[in-house]
């Protein structure tokens, strides 16, 4: 493996900040400054016991997952079934038709003829972004093949960037039937983007399909198998659970091509291809080429989750597509068949081999059952729609199944206005586990790390099963994982892990990504066609699942707040809606902090998005088809009225004013015009966020002018349209901590596990009080996780630059001093038995 040991050689060669802080661990029999923060662990009155589900992992097919990711496959489109069925094939010479007359599998009807021309016909193969091959490694080719006339030499070539071959091999003459054809190939070089090219030489002509190429070590050495490195990456997290498919191609952008899990087992040549849910531009990154041929299919997930010790968690469509795209809904009445499918699919995880899908199940080669005991209803679906729909299959599977534990989704964002309306909805429907996701930037996850503490106790169980922090612009692969999103989330985790009577599941998302594919960034893991590389979030994961512990103990973290401001700049903006802005005054106290009547220009202004020009005393924003604003200000401004006026020209909305900007990530915004001009809505968003506070019905007509008031004081906020009060609402400033912390005991070894976060870019010293135990063992070690900079990230040139440590520290009694260095998760276990 190319990636660190969790526990590396002790004291060797390590970072000088990371054994400065193991040598501050010390026993302390006096009491510590006043300042210093005191974590106390109450040893003796044992919480929660911790969910053995609880760190786990989520995989989708995004980012070239599974076909040019786990799944070994080497060859794009082996079975000409894209729509552009030469996509990814070249042809070098002859003729090259697509023809499906007696196909070799009805599933997969297309297939290609080779019809040499002067004697030769060739085609090459791209792969998925160049094909990696190892010097001295085995792969197997294999194809279908069927001699049309005569039988001419067929031979089989890897070559090189450049083109030059680096293996070669000649096959047995094509019958008139199909039949399988094999040849075993070895790389004499190492290859990072590399093609397949078929030769056909002499008179006649030769049909191919399923044309494949697998290196022989895949995991576990199962033929045409799981990328062992990608697997190996897996395993190492040790997680708890599996959740797959995913992810938004469970539901698919309309439903024809939502992922429909029985026609992803069985032989390979019987798995109908289809559209990827990701084979559009996504955030600037066109994919064309991203479809799904099902060799990583439901069997193989079963299979892999057993292979790493997770329980599967499969998840399936619940008659919605993707609500982000045509959101299509299949009526109540019509359901049958996909609550049939849920029926069925626990039948062929859990069900004997005499019964018709557990048969299916023992044909693939694993007669014993699976033991699933979790189903996800849906992924990311909100709405009374979902309300409508879930009980139908809770219903039908809980009569049949009652031990299956149902999962449903509350929306994709946090705090949201449909996750304000789903979660309770959900707790009413008495869903046994409710799944939440966010993606924020660190900030929201460090205001957030006691989300947790007040939820209700007897409701139901919660499931974090997507989040990442996202600290930075994705535009590119570079910016991908750095140190400051990682820790952010251990902080987070801590919160997770305290209120374990609550939270039993959690798994970062998306998990892979491949450098030269990628649609979503971050990814715990990235991956190019030769080597897998680890992130500072993926070791945040496998720190916590490893030390996981069995009990949590409670914590009390003092002198550890961070007092924060209201404070911040103001801004302008718009959503699919042209306006003009004119006579903009923020006062204070009587000061006038800004006043722009837009004679000239916008001096003083940053443009952040949209169209805009001054004309006539107007600030004009023509664009309407995306959102606009335009910031000013100073990011310490505090108690201040803004007045503006504001008049709609075209668009589906109103105006954006926002006030509190610290930046575009953390500020309010008053929304008017809302939600497709219904309301008018103050939104505080926090980390990409958008945390809905305040709503009342209201539009925004076009070609008048609005008067706008906000004022703010104190943690109050005031907003006026035309002098009529609209919201009046207390927001308190966000709240983060210098330390965050939480506390478990590992029964079988004997140990306290303290896991302690600094966020921040000092060294923090913590008091550690471990009450009601009397004394402690020898052996106490410290395993670190930090770096010089919030900055900085691993990188497949260098995948160990930001990698745990680990090394004993000296504590001397239950009362001990630790001193937490700068951007870190630390997790120390302490002996006590």
């Amino acid at each position: 493996m190319n990636h660190p040991t969790l526990i590396p050689d002790p004291m060797m060669n390590y970072p000088k900040l990371f054994m400065a802080a193991i040598a501050v661990a010390v026993g302390l029999p006096h009491a510590t400054a006043a300042d210093v923060p005191t974590l106390t662990v109450s040893v003796d009155r044992p919480g929660a016991r911790i969910s053995e589900t609880m760190y786990g992992v989520f995989f989708e097919d995004i980012n070239f997952g599974a076909d040019g990711g786990l799944y070994a496959e080497l060859v794009k489109n082996r079975s000409f079934e894209f729509p552009d069925s030469m996509m990814a094939w070249r042809k070098i010479s002859g003729s090259a038709e697509i023809q499906d007359t007696n196909p070799f599998s009805a599933a997969n009807p297309h297939y290609l003829r080779l019809i040499p021309s002067g004697g030769r016909a060739s085609i090459a193969n791209e792969g998925f972004r160049g094909i990696g091959l190892k010097q001295g490694d085995a792969y197997d080719f294999s194809a279908q093949i069927r001699a049309v006339s005569n039988a001419p030499a067929i031979r089989v070539e890897l070559a090189d960037e450049n083109g030059k071959v680096v293996a070669s091999a000649q096959l047995a003459a094509a019958t008139n039937a199909w039949s399988r054809q094999t040849v075993v190939l070895t790389p004499n070089s190492t290859v990072q983007k590399g093609h397949l090219i078929v030769t056909v030489d002499g008179g006649g002509a030769v049909d191919f399909d399923m044309v494949s190429l697998f290196p022989q070590k895949t995991w576990k050495g199962r033929k045409n198998g799981l990328r062992a490195d990608m697997v190996q990456m897996l395993a190492d997290l040790k997680p708890s659970f599996l959740r797959f498919p995913g992810g938004c191609i469970v539901e698919g952008s309309d439903l024809e091509k939502r992922y429909q899990w029985k026609t992803t087992i069985g032989p390979v040549e019987e798995r109908k291809l289809i559209i990827n849910r990701w084979n559009y531009e996504f955030r600037h990154r066109p994919t064309p080429d991203y479809f799904q041929s099902f060799g990583l299919g439901f069997f193989e997930f079963f299979q892999v989750a057993e292979d790493i010790g997770a329980e599967p968690m499969p998840i399936l469509n619940c008659g919605m597509a993707c609500q982000f795209n045509t959101g299509q809904l299949v009526p109540l009445d019509q359901l049958d068949p996909y609550v049939q499918d849920a029926l069925d699919l626990i039948e062929f995880a859990n069900g004997p081999v005499t019964s018709t899908w557990g048969a299916k199940r023992a044909a693939m080669g694993h007669p014993e059952p699976f033991n699933l005991k979790m189903l996800g209803i849906g992924n990311e679906q909100w709405g009374p729609q979902f309300v409508e729909r879930y009980p139908i299959f809770a219903k039908a599977i809980k009569a049949k199944y009652p031990q299956i534990q149902l999962i449903a989704g509350a929306g994709p964002s946090p705090a949201d206005d449909r996750y304000v309306y789903l979660a309770p909805k959900l707790a009413e429907l008495k869903v046994d586990i409710i799944d939440e996701h966010c993606y924020g930037n660190p900030i929201w996850f460090l205001a957030n790390a006691n989300r947790y503490d007040n939820y209700d106790r007897n409701g139901p169980k919660i499931f974090m099963g997507e989040y990442a922090g996202q600290s930075v612009a994705i535009v590119s692969p570079d910016n991908r994982n750095n140190l400051e999103c990682a820790i952010a989330e251990a902080a987070y985790m801590t919160g997770l892990e305290r209120n374990a009577d609550v939270v039993t599941m959690s798994s970062y998302a998306p998990l892979f990504g491949h450098v030269d594919a990628w649609q979503w960034t971050p990814n715990l893991i990235w991956a190019d066609n030769l080597r897998v590389q680890p992130t500072p979030n993926y070791y945040v994961q496998q720190l916590f699942s490893v030390n996981r512990g069995e009990m949590v103990l409670p914590v009390k973290l003092v002198g550890v707040d961070v007092n924060s401001n209201p404070v911040g700049g103001i801004a302008l903006g718009t959503f699919n809606t042209a306006a003009e802005f004119r006579n903009l005054a923020v006062t204070a106290n009587g000061d006038t902090l800004l006043k722009s009547d837009f004679s000239d220009d916008t001096a003083g202004w940053s443009t952040n998005r949209g169209q805009w020009r001054v004309r006539d005393g107007v600030l004009q924003q023509t664009e309407t088809r995306a959102p606009a604003a335009i910031s000013a200000g100073k990011t310490d401004w505090r108690d201040y009225t803004l007045n503006v006026q504001a008049r709609k020209n075209r668009g589906a909305e109103g105006f954006l004013i926002t006030v509190r900007q610290v930046d575009s990530e953390n500020c309010i915004v008053w929304n008017l015009g809302s939600f497709g001009n219904r309301f008018h809505s103050l939104q505080h968003r926090l980390g990409q966020q958008d945390h809905l506070k305040a709503q009342v019905p209201g539009s925004i007509e076009p070609d008048r002018w609005y008067d706008i008031r906000v004022q703010l004081k104190g943690s109050q906020v005031d907003c006026f349209l035309d002098d009529s009060l609209v919201h009046s609402i207390e927001l308190p400033p966000v709240k983060t901590q210098r330390l965050y912390a939480s506390a478990t005991r590992d029964e079988k070894a004997g140990d306290i596990i303290l896991k302690v976060v600094n966020p921040g870019e000092q060294v923090n010293p913590l008091q550690v009080h471990l009450d009601g135990l009397a004394q402690v063992r020898a052996g106490a070690r410290a395993t670190v996780l930090t770096g010089e900079s919030g900055d900085a990230v691993n990188t497949l040139d260098e995948p160990n630059r930001i990698a745990p440590r680990t090394a004993s520290v000296t504590v001397n009694g239950p009362r001990f001093r630790y001193d937490s260095p700068a951007r870190s998760l630390s997790v120390i276990r302490i002996p006590v038995r």
